[in-house]
């Protein structure tokens, strides 16, 4: 999934992208060495234990710098299908299994105990990183296109996992933009019932005075995952890096609003399940269509395919389209750009918000930051 966030970290859908189709994946087309002697999934690793999972988990870079430096494992993880060899993919699935911080000989002896069930897990589970987080910068946009239109809105996100980013109006918000802090939080519910979900800006932000009101919430995801399920909560809880205590208490918190109310999720490939969950939507709240760490996960095609479905339907029904995608989530096998709008060396591992195409802000991964274009 990112440099802090992003590469490595966010997932993979079975055999596919969360919502999408088609082979990708950090590494994908490497040759092996590429000057340095190592294969594709050796520089993977190394690159999300040295570049991506420093300063956020020392656990994480540890165990990653130590896969890299591993022939035999690393020849294991490369009888997996490419995309399955992702870093996060395989570290979640361990913690999944129990898991615990420990230097990395360790780790390396419970993965020797238990490789037959981690290959298990990695073939069949997604990295679906499913964060809350998120919200805190789609928030300023959503709220923006519902004062604007005048009516509540209708969300459909595609790439979906379980839905949690379907509740921005159930949240909590702490926009730090120093030196003054704006607080938002749901009408009438109860402190504590909800996530607090922190954003450092910069920038002209248009921070809303009050959330906007949602009618309608559905997704798409190839494997939609289940609030009510408990395997699927504690899959969801595996994916949050081993130190980061504060994330899965809010995962845990954003788990209870959707269990209170669950959204619409359908499963199926986005390109084809789109436009006919759009079509249900209510006529009298306006369409938003949005997007995070999802493109990444479909090939040149099938994003030619659903960018030019978005066009259309922004003409059929006079949708907004909101896109938070970043360089780092996965590299192209082809060499094509998942943000063809802004250069790598300008995001810096974060991802670019677009709103209808049209490059707005610049965000944290995890939804920790937002600089306003």
């Amino acid at each position: 999934m990112s440099p802090a966030d992003a590469a490595g970290g966010e997932p993979p859908a079975a055999g596919q992208g969360p919502a999408g189709s088609g082979p990708a994946g950090p590494g994908a087309g490497q040759s092996a060495g590429q000057g340095t002697g190592e294969t594709g999934t050796s520089q993977w690793y190394r690159h999300f234990g040295t570049i991506d999972a420093p300063g956020h988990s020392a656990c994480y870079a540890e165990w990653s710098v130590g896969i890299a430096d591993d022939p035999d494992l690393l020849r294991r993880i490369d009888q997996w299908p490419h995309n399955k060899r992702q870093p996060l993919l395989m570290l979640a699935a361990a913690r999944f299994l129990g898991a615990q911080i420990s230097p990395y000989p360790d780790f390396r002896a419970f993965l020797d105990a238990r490789w037959a069930d981690v290959s298990r897990i990695v073939l069949t589970r997604a990295t679906q990183t499913n964060e809350a987080g998120r919200c805190a910068t789609l928030l300023p946009s959503l709220a923006q296109i519902a004062a604007a239109s005048g009516r509540p809105l209708a969300l459909l996100e595609v790439g979906a996992s379980a839905g949690l980013n379907l509740f921005p109006d159930r949240y909590g918000y702490e926009y730090d933009a120093a030196p003054g802090v704006t607080r938002l939080g749901p009408a009438g519910a109860a402190p504590g019932s909800y996530p607090v979900l922190g954003c450092a800006v910069t920038g002209p932000v248009p921070l809303p005075t009050a959330l906007p009101p949602v009618a309608w919430r559905a997704g798409i995801d190839l494997n939609p995952l289940d609030v009510r399920n408990p395997d699927d909560v504690a899959w969801l809880e595996a994916l949050i890096w081993p130190e980061q205590d504060f994330r899965r208490e809010r995962l845990r918190r954003a788990i209870a609003v959707a269990r209170a109310d669950p959204p619409l999720l359908v499963a199926g490939d986005l390109n084809d399940r789109l436009v006919a969950l759009a079509a249900q939507a209510p006529s009298d709240a306006t369409l938003v269509v949005f997007h995070s760490a999802v493109l990444a996960y479909l090939d040149a095609e099938a994003r030619g395919r659903f960018r030019a479905a978005m066009a259309r339907l922004a003409v059929d029904t006079g949708c907004h389209w909101l896109s938070n995608e970043g360089h780092t989530v996965i590299l192209q096998a082809d060499g094509s750009s998942v943000v063809p709008e802004m250069d790598d060396a300008r995001l810096r591992g974060r991802f670019l918000l677009l709103h209808n195409g049209k490059p707005v802000a610049i965000t944290g991964p995890h939804g920790q930051s937002l600089e306003w274009l």
